[in-house]
């Protein structure tokens, strides 16, 4: 268990802008941030960061919360986990105490994964750095490759023994479960009946050198593995297999080590290695990552996208690797991201190059050979179409098929234009290609869409208006009151109900100067008005007393306080207003006027209002039980009358029109 101290030190040292920073690509918009959403796809920003409040929320998904509910929710992280992962980046000693093998057992399926997949990582780059073999053969083979020992050690590369079950024994021994280590691939298990074990046990990764893949909060995902002998049947890469931790399209390898460059530089490299990352990291050029040799994957391109909007694809000089690498840029482009391509000299791959050049050569030769997508996909195709027209006329298709990927309307037609003069084709026919295309994919996402319909079926277009519940409306906005100005001291008119001279009753106003929070508190006591929605109450009365009791209440303190579940629905609450600066109204010559300014009036109308929905919940309920009592409804009668003309007061009072 972590101590509550190092919790609190944990949530007032944190600043969720760096935190979330360190994920997503923010951008100022007033006094908070905005960025692409990391839960959804989409191409306008929807997510927003308040350094204020240090809540966050995302519109598009619905979910929200404070720093440790975004590492949850991004990285999976169990809450210990994040709150040691925060303690990690802010150099904050955790106190806790040592986990029972009770509660090991305890650790769910994915917490397990994870922590073998930790152990292994220190147990390969254990037998690298302290093995006779691992010295000889797997640092040899870095140092060949030119790494630096604090590279090495950086990376966190390694070496598994050329043994069939050393490091299935070794973790076995050390506390792990069989289980575990066959579902993260680690140990392949094979039924044996010869066996008296019933099975046989094998590292998947024997002989091998080892390259830990991380997620980009930095955990232990899987590894990628390179067997250093000549043996013909064996892969020369092989991957951890999918599992409930590694999804391979989904992860970049060295996205950890590269996201803060990627964010500042505003540009990420691209390219088709581990050493190619390594080599270019080195050499001190960071915002790098691979698609870990697999062809790369919208979800791979919305990682860096979160990051940046700009990419710039680095290719060997292979022309059947060119060829293939095509086809990822497509899918680059239908992101909505602007492509550079940079190809290598014959021979060359980012690795050697880097290796062999000064950081000022390497940096010049991509600034210099770095061309627009455009140019470099014509001018690649065009010199295999040379003479033959219609090789070229493919040529020009495979071009304007690209085009057609780009969202924007803009970047079309300037990609045409540039288009039409490399490949010496007039604008209007390429102009004629994008719309019979555009149409195209359009009919063909129509297609998709639409479920079949059946001959002569009638199609009822019915609009479905979702109810309001007012009540749960009410109470939420007098939680966020609570929230974003329970401590403010506000001057509010009170009403005191009163007979006059002819006995009719009247609202007498009363000048009252309290907080926020009492005023709320005594006119729902004096009313016996209690929240019905369970959540809505439960903080309702943790926020009352945190409010009396605290001089220096701060929203971020108190939610460190509650459960998840509750600090998401309360990011919601308090990110309300947020959601409408998404809509950029002062372009459009509206502003709205700021909560802040009108407190007391807000406070007052909500509490009115919900007295008047309940007045004339109690008036329903009377007059339903009349409709069906056949007894004498004087009193009932009476009862409604008076509700009646207390209701007509108060809306009387909140200026509304009553029928």
């Amino acid at each position: 268990m972590i101590s509550k101290s190092t919790i609190d030190q944990v949530y007032e040292t944190a600043r969720l802008e760096e935190v979330i920073g360190d994920f997503v690509q923010l951008k100022k918009s007033g006094s908070n941030f905005k960025g692409l959403s990391p839960f959804s796809d989409e191409r306008t920003p929807s997510f927003m960061v308040s350094p204020v409040k240090q809540i966050w929320k995302d519109f598009s998904s619905g979910k929200g919360g404070n720093v440790v509910a975004f590492l949850m929710e991004h990285e999976h992280f169990t809450y210990p986990e994040a709150i040691k992962y925060l303690a990690k980046k802010y150099n904050i000693e955790v106190e806790e105490t040592e986990r029972t093998d009770e509660q090991k057992k305890e650790a769910n399926e994915r917490e397990s994964m994870y922590l073998v997949s930790e152990y292994a990582q220190d147990y390969f780059a254990k037998m690298l750095w302290e093995s006779e073999l691992g010295k000889a053969i797997g640092l040899t083979y870095f140092k060949e490759r030119g790494f630096t020992d604090e590279t090495i050690t950086k990376f966190g590369l390694g070496y598994c023994l050329d043994q069939w079950d050393g490091f299935t024994k070794a973790a076995l021994e050390s506390g792990y479960q069989l289980t575990y280590l066959e579902k993260t691939g680690l140990t392949i298990v094979k039924e044996d009946a010869s066996n008296a074990e019933g099975s046989k046990k094998f590292d998947r990764f024997k002989g091998r050198v080892m390259f830990p893949i991380h997620s980009m909060s930095g955990r232990v995902l899987g590894f990628g593995g390179r067997i250093l002998t000549n043996n013909k049947k064996a892969a020369k890469y092989l991957n951890s297999p999918e599992s409930d931790i590694y999804h391979k399209s989904k992860v970049l390898y060295g996205i950890y080590f590269a996201k803060q460059a990627i964010a500042k530089e505003d540009t990420c490299y691209l390219v088709e290695g581990y050493t190619d990352v390594i080599q270019f990291y080195q050499r001190g050029i960071h915002n790098v990552v691979s698609s870990s040799g697999t062809a790369l994957t919208p979800e791979q391109i919305r990682l860096i996208n979160r990051l940046t909007k700009n990419i710039t694809v680095l290719f060997d000089g292979d022309a059947a690797g060119l060829r293939a690498s095509l086809r990822g840029i497509d899918l680059i482009l239908e992101q909505g991201m602007n492509v550079k391509v940079c190809a290598f000299p014959d021979g060359e791959d980012p690795d050697s190059f880097s290796k062999n050049n000064e950081l000022e050569e390497v940096l010049n030769y991509l600034r210099s050979n770095s061309k627009d997508f455009i140019q470099f996909k014509a001018g690649l195709l065009a010199e295999e179409a040379a003479d033959d027209p219609i090789k070229r006329a493919d040529t020009v298709r495979d071009i304007v098929n690209s085009i057609a990927k780009i969202p924007d309307a803009i970047k079309r037609e300037i990609y045409v234009q540039e288009c039409a003069q490399i490949m010496n084709v007039s604008e209007g026919v390429l102009f004629s290609t994008l719309a019979q295309i555009g149409k195209k994919n359009q009919t063909d996402a129509n297609k998709r869409a639409q479920p079949e319909q059946k001959a002569f079926d009638v199609v009822k277009n019915e609009v479905k208006v979702e109810k309001v519940d007012v009540q749960y409306e009410l109470e939420r906005k007098i939680i966020e009151m609570l929230l974003l100005y329970g401590k403010e001291q506000q001057e509010f008119e009170d009403l005191v109900l009163k007979e006059n001279e002819e006995g009719e009753l009247i609202l007498e106003p009363e000048s009252l100067h309290i907080k926020v929070y009492e005023k709320i508190y005594l006119d729902l006591q004096e009313d016996e008005i209690e929240l019905t929605n369970a959540q809505f109450k439960a903080v309702y009365l943790k926020l009352i007393e945190a409010l009396n009791e605290k001089e220096d209440f701060s929203v971020s303190t108190f939610l460190s306080d509650l459960n998840q579940d509750m600090v998401s629905e309360i990011s919601g609450i308090l990110m309300e207003e947020e959601k409408y600066v998404l809509h950029n109204w002062e372009r459009k010559d509206i502003y709205p006027k700021e909560k802040k300014t009108v407190i007391a009036q807000l406070v007052s109308e909500t509490i009115l209002t919900l007295r008047c929905f309940l007045i004339k919940k109690r008036m329903l309920a009377l007059q339903k039980h009349t409709e069906n009592s056949h007894e004498d409804n004087k009193e009932t009668l009476e009862e409604i009358m008076n509700y009646l003309q207390l209701n007509n007061l108060l809306n009387k009072k909140l200026n509304r029109v009553l029928s």
